[in-house]
């Protein structure tokens, strides 16, 4: 199993999002690269944690690669948008890429070149190694299963 970790607005449409595609294993969202150890949610929305709203992936590379994964990742947000998106607005909504294995960070580079040919702007999603992750609260967790008629700013139908 691989292992990746996406921020892409509020967590809970990116978790639901991705737990649909074939060939992901486990999602669970959270906290990271920060600076604050284990903060809870109310310190990433009002005050200065460094935290990204992300959701860990556990994917099977033998059924849909980091490339094939990204494609869908780039497909429902808007990378130009700096800490914003959809209607959340904050540096906990900025879009990144966390990754955990330092071999796909070509894979990486090469996804985010291949996408930005497709936009005017430039692309401002931020591609670092994980440095933290910190799982965010139960009631966080498959949120939108949990709660089918919650607020997402990602189309899921």
């Amino acid at each position: 199993m691989k292992e990746i970790v996406l921020a892409g607005g509020c967590f809970w449409g990116i978790e639901e999002y991705i737990s649909r595609i074939l060939g992901v294993k486990e999602t669970k969202v959270g906290y990271a690269n920060g600076h604050k150890e284990r903060p809870s949610y109310e310190e990433v929305c009002y005050s200065n944690t460094g935290h990204a709203e992300a959701c860990y992936i556990k994917y099977d590379e033998n059924v849909i690669s980091l490339e094939a994964l990204l494609d869908k990742f780039w497909a429902v947000i808007d990378p130009t948008s700096f800490n914003r998106q959809g209607n959340d607005i904050g540096s906990q909504y900025r879009t990144g890429i966390y990754y955990i294995d330092q071999k796909d960070l070509g894979t990486i580079k090469d996804s985010m070149e291949r996408e930005q040919v497709k936009h005017n702007m430039k692309i401002v999603t931020e591609v670092e190694p994980l440095k933290c992750f910190y799982e965010a609260e139960e009631y966080h967790q498959r949120y939108l299963k949990k709660n089918p008629g919650g607020y997402c700013h990602i189309p899921l139908d």
